[in-house]
């Protein structure tokens, strides 16, 4: 499966001067195989090490009583019978299960540096290590701060699942976009099914996996039951409290209920009766860690940048794969698929896409409500230029956008829909169809979008 991130390993290794990488990412988002299958097999094919700190518990268990980078190549070495050079990558899989390997990484990185090493883990299981260090534990744990490079990965963005779902459908798609050109009626009409396939399968390799091998929704489904109950089960892991855990899995049960709101806020007494957002502090502060929510701040009237929270404390939450959103809905596949999807489906679904493809390109969230319940869905800041952004099911107009510009100065308005690409100069508004989103944050974030 292909996948971006590949180019950003490719990059990394390429570096003169580059120091030990971490791949972080929710469970079940394909780390190890991008490091392992695809990027170690292409680049360093009968030269790398691979190391699962879950299952090799002779290597772990001499890991977690040295952090010096010669001692645990010597015995990395011997243990597997193999050199270790300049040539050899090393990756160390689930480093959470073995911390002492992370505070090691400093010393790999000071006195051994020629040496490739790409680690993966989860962040929130190691933030709950350092919690636990701070709390009394006898185990010491130190973060090699400026010594190592960080990657984070995510579910397949539509860009990715539609590269391998059809990569010459791909290529028209993105040169269109590219050249800021609209798609001929029944090419988009080709392009906007397989977004709706990918509303309702998501980015989760094994589902989308699943149903490509099988052209199967229900076979997909299943697998996106499994992996939703997985993360249930997994926030125990996640925690410090039952009562933390109990929180963090009727939050993450809710957000498909908290966005179907009116006012789309995260509401703790639409969760549990007499509770206040302080007392969900520490289960969304893990569930975001553990990239598997998302979350949006409010913006006040007039915004300022660099864009900052207006301070009222309101929030929204999404959730990080949009198979899952669509599973959590209880919404029947079938409304994907249907001739009138487009009305069947509510347009909580595409914002949930929309925030997932900005997050996925490294752009934070943020929404505006202004006055009589004007709101703008996202705000994005880009070489230094406001972008408001608004999402529409279908032709719909922007009617906050004047209420915006009214106490805002921005360089362009921008509406995500199921129409085809369009630039109306006067208005200064550019119409994105839904499958351009990928590119058009990969610009954003770039500060690289332009209409010309």
């Amino acid at each position: 499966m292909l996948r971006n991130a590949t180019n950003l390993l490719t990059k990394w290794n390429a570096r003169k001067n580059r120091k030990p990488l971490i791949v972080w990412g929710a469970r079940q988002v394909g780390k190890t195989y991008l490091v392992k299958d695809i990027f170690a097999e292409e680049y360093y094919s009968n030269s790398y090490i691979y190391i699962d700190f879950k299952i090799e518990d002779e290597i772990r268990d001499f890991c977690d009583h040295t952090a010096n980078a010669e001692k645990i190549i010597e015995y990395i070495c011997l243990y597997k019978g193999k050199d270790i050079t300049k040539n050899t990558l090393l990756i160390f899989d689930e480093i959470q299960e073995c911390p002492n390997i992370i505070s090691s990484l400093k010393y790999f990185c000071q006195d051994f540096r020629e040496i490739p090493i790409i680690a993966t883990g989860s962040m929130v299981r190691i933030r709950l290590q350092r919690e636990l260090t701070r709390n009394g534990s006898t185990q010491k744990f130190m973060f090699p701060v400026g010594k190592i490079e960080q990657l984070t990965i995510y579910p397949l963005s539509f860009d990715e699942f539609l590269l391998n779902s059809n990569e010459k459908l791909f290529n028209v798609t993105k040169k269109a976009y590219e050249s800021r050109t609209p798609l001929s009626s029944s090419i988009h009409e080709l392009v906007l099914n397989e977004f709706y396939k990918y509303l309702l399968i998501g980015g989760m390799p094994e589902a989308v996996n699943t149903y490509f091998e099988s052209n199967s929704f229900l076979e997909s489904r299943r697998v996106l039951k499994d992996l939703y109950d997985n993360y249930l089960s997994d926030m125990e892991l996640y925690q410090a409290s039952r009562e933390s855990c109990l929180r963090s899995k009727n939050l993450f049960s809710n957000i498909y209920g908290q966005l179907n709101k009116e006012s789309k806020n995260f509401s703790p007494g639409f969760i549990e009766e007499k509770t206040k957002t302080r007392d969900y502090f520490h289960p969304i502060q893990w569930l975001t860690l553990a990239h598997i929510v998302n979350q949006s701040f409010q913006l006040k009237q007039h915004v300022t940048m660099p864009l900052i929270p207006d301070g009222e404390g309101k929030f929204r939450l999404f959730l990080g794969d949009i198979g899952m959103f669509s599973y959590q809905s209880g919404i029947n596949a079938s409304s994907f698929v249907a001739p009138n999807k487009e009305n069947t489906l509510s347009g909580i679904f595409y914002e949930n896409y929309v925030a997932n493809e900005l997050v996925a390109k490294g752009i934070g969230l943020y929404y505006w409500r202004g006055k009589n319940d004007a709101e703008l869905e996202f705000i994005i800041e880009s070489d230094n230029k406001l972008y408001p952004l608004d999402v529409k099911k279908g032709k719909g107009v922007l009617n906050s956008l004047d209420k915006f510009s009214n106490q805002n100065s921005f360089e362009m308005a921008i509406k995500v829909s199921k129409n085809n690409y369009g630039y109306d100069h006067e208005k200064k508004l550019v119409t994105i169809p839904f499958y351009f989103m990928p590119f058009l944050a990969e610009d954003l974030k770039n500060g690289t979008f332009k209409v010309d």
